[in-house]
């Protein structure tokens, strides 16, 4: 696992395995609160709960590698812009809520999870899907998104923050932590 934009994907074991890996120790501890209303209602249920969870994000993984061409600092910038804008929506704040807050089963909270991440998502397919700097740093935050409430306070600090990161990948992309943009 390189660091960079331009970072490749390797074979599509190779990468579906790194995803998995990545997306379990990313997306597990903010399911923790999901996890722990599972056990009250079925605590057999809690491996299949998990598994679908996953199996919601390797899907995104497998569409990801499918479709996946390193952008350039211009591109990926617009990419992130678009990521800010996606964090003030009023459709990630639907899907944040849901993911929070209901107890849909593994697959139906898979999806929610991803509406609420999808934007953070995009930033780290942005700045190098194997970028680890960049998993560190959005896992952070998408874990204190699905564990703290929402609340403007913390969320449009974040969300200008991804607009800021956009903006200097367009006019300075060399200033940009572990980001290598294409020649």
């Amino acid at each position: 696992m390189a660091i960079g934009g331009t970072t490749g994907l390797g074979s599509l074991g190779f990468f579906v395995g790194v995803w998995v890996a990545m997306m379990a120790a990313m997306m597990l501890p903010g399911a923790v609160p999901a996890v722990v209303r599972q056990t009250r209602v079925s605590v057999r249920g809690v491996p299949l709960f998990l598994c679908s969870y996953i199996a919601v994000w390797t899907l995104v993984g497998i569409v990801l590698y499918e479709i996946y061409s390193p952008p350039g600092s211009n591109a990926a910038g617009a990419i992130v812009i678009a990521a800010g804008v996606y964090e003030l929506s009023p459709i990630k704040r639907y899907f944040r809520a849901r993911c929070r807050e209901r107890n849909t089963p593994g697959l139906g909270f898979g999806v929610e999870c991803v509406g609420s991440s999808v934007g953070l998502m995009a930033v780290l397919v942005a700045l190098g899907v194997m970028s680890v700097t960049w998993m560190v740093v959005l896992a952070v935050v998408i874990v204190a998104q699905k564990l703290l409430p929402p609340r403007a306070a913390l969320d449009v600090p974040v969300a200008l923050a991804v607009l800021a990161l956009g903006i200097l990948l367009i006019v300075s992309p060399a200033s940009v932590p572990a980001y290598t943009p294409m020649m």
